[in-house]
């Protein structure tokens, strides 16, 4: 599909609210291409966004287990796929899709404009998963790993602390004040690898002297996992 002038611009646009550069906006257009407008048109079937929406939902997948698996350490596998499900259902990816306004944006056939299309859950969720896999296509995993947890991250967490799990650092808060009066502090004492990949090492003191030390995929889990060592200490 040749893509006008004026759709270039418009998808420019779209690049820049995305945070993402593509080299080939005939890319990030594909994945903006809906079945009804490929049917309508008489456009070949691997023109639409079908095919990267199957990609994008491998990626995304990937993105959303393997963050989980690095920075829940104490999640049980039956914790974290609850999570996962939540994360990349229907209604979270269309909750981000309408965020960053990408129903303007499609191209969709006369029938399925409408009938509401632009703002159907399932169309918007189907075409987050697309643009996902144009991402990964035009800047590799570490690209679409950036935009995934730009959109997801803050998900993740609300999604995690509605669990019902062990809080060892209000354990071990109450637990000291009940004893001794005083409460704990906590302190990074390190920091290593990637800005994509930080992993934070974090003490846990009471009066200056050390109780505990954790790591963590964030300062948060680091500092569970010291509050947790503290506790088995005490």
């Amino acid at each position: 599909m040749v893509l006008s002038p004026e759709r270039k611009l418009v998808l420019r646009s779209f690049c820049h609210r995305l945070g993402v550069d593509f080299v080939d906006l005939s890319l990030l257009n594909q994945a903006l291409l809906h079945s009804s407008f490929t049917n309508e048109n008489n456009l070949p079937y691997h023109e639409g966004n079908e095919r990267l929406e199957f990609l994008g939902d491998a990626v995304l997948g990937l993105i959303v287990t393997e963050e989980l698996f690095k920075r829940y350490e104490e999640r049980k596998e039956g914790e974290l796929s609850k999570v996962k499900s939540v994360v990349v259902s229907r209604k979270v990816l269309a909750e981000k899709a309408q965020e960053i306004g990408l129903g303007r944006h499609l191209l969709l056939g006369k029938g399925e404009e409408i009938t509401g299309g632009r703002t159907r859950k399932s169309i918007l969720a189907n075409t987050f998963e697309s643009v996902v896999g144009a991402i990964y296509l035009s800047g590799g995993i570490h690209l679409a790993r950036q935009f995934v947890m730009q959109y997801l991250e803050e998900e993740i967490e609300r999604v995690i602390s509605g669990l019902s799990w062990r809080d060892h650092k209000s354990e071990l808060q109450e637990r000291l004040q009940r004893e001794s009066g005083k409460l704990p502090s906590y302190r990074v004492v390190d920091v290593i690898g990637p800005d994509h990949d930080k992993i934070y090492r974090v003490e846990v003191l009471m009066d200056g002297q050390v109780f505990g030390e954790g790591e963590g995929k964030s300062k948060k889990s680091a500092e569970q996992a010291a509050a947790r060592e503290a506790l088995e200490q005490l």
